[in-house]
């Protein structure tokens, strides 16, 4: 059965509402199977930017050690190595999959990684309008950021093997990248066959997959408990399909799901029926 990490990390999300994500990952908690779920503390304090250009760096960089920890204790291996099982990381901002995405590289060499999103994610430091280390994440997946800390070499997947799927609100800087092919966009119109992705992440070559799923990718008319929702996103339907049709083509070694935030208790229970149906497929 699939072991899941819970990591109600706020601190990299660049949004008002970024601390009702602790809230949204603790909720998720309490309907997943205890024996099998494992927290990771996180800082309360916002932390200090070390003059590395990505606010509370500092705290950050302590939950990404703190997470790649709990995925190295035994049976909770993101990698899927033999005797071990894959780990679905629950956030918190999506910056929680960063350091769970380098873990599962370090024994898969041909992993591709599907990134669910509304928003590129792909800003550095250099471009980011915020600071905010959510912004950045995906490029930390390819590129050579300040995070995460444990990491010595340049990026962790090639950008070849690395796919933006259902974005669309992207700044200026993060669509000057996306034209140069690598990584591929697929847009929420691309999703309406799934075999579009499971073709695209094929055609890479990929032996292994790493999904991670930011649930504002999902149209705001599906889910509400999310801090910056976009319109025109995924149904729920082309979401799984999508997660359905790609597994089917390559094994999945490790998950993730982030960017619940809801206004209130009784919010959350409105949409954790939405949010355990991805769950489960990735589970």
């Amino acid at each position: 059965m699939t072991r899941f990490v819970v990591v109600p990390q706020w601190q990299g999300s660049p949004a008002a509402r970024a601390m009702h994500l602790v809230d949204g990952a603790e909720a998720i908690a309490g309907d997943l199977p205890r024996a099998r779920t494992v927290r990771v503390e996180v800082p309360p304090s916002a932390g200090e930017s070390l003059d590395t250009g990505i606010r509370r760096f500092s705290t950050l960089a302590r939950v990404e050690i703190a997470v790649t920890e709990a995925l190295a204790m035994e049976g909770v291996d993101a990698s899927g190595a033999a005797g071990h099982e894959p780990a679905i990381v629950v956030g918190g901002d999506c910056g929680v999959a960063v350091p769970a995405i380098a873990h599962a590289a370090a024994t898969h060499e041909g992993l591709a990684v599907v990134w669910f999103d509304a928003h590129g994610d792909l800003h550095s430091p250099a471009t980011s309008p915020s600071g905010a280390f959510a912004g950045m994440a995906l490029r930390a997946v390819f590129d050579d950021l300040p995070l995460p800390a444990s990491r010595t070499e340049p990026g962790t997947v090639p950008a070849e093997r690395v796919f933006l799927a259902g974005a669309r609100e992207l700044d200026d800087a993060e669509s000057d990248l996306l034209r140069r092919g690598a990584p591929m966009h697929l847009e929420p119109a691309d999703l309406t066959a799934p075999a579009a992705l499971a073709d695209a992440v094929t055609a890479s070559g990929a032996t292994a997959l790493y999904i991670h799923v930011d649930l504002d990718v999902l149209d705001p008319a599906v889910i509400t408990g999310v801090a910056l929702p976009v319109p025109f996103g995924l149904s729920l339907e082309q979401l799984v399909a999508a997660i359905a049709a790609v597994r089917a083509r390559v094994p999945l070694v490790g998950g993730s799901i982030a960017g619940f935030a809801p206004a209130s208790a009784g919010a959350a229970v409105d949409d954790l029926g939405t949010i355990l149906r991805v769950v489960g497929a990735l589970a």
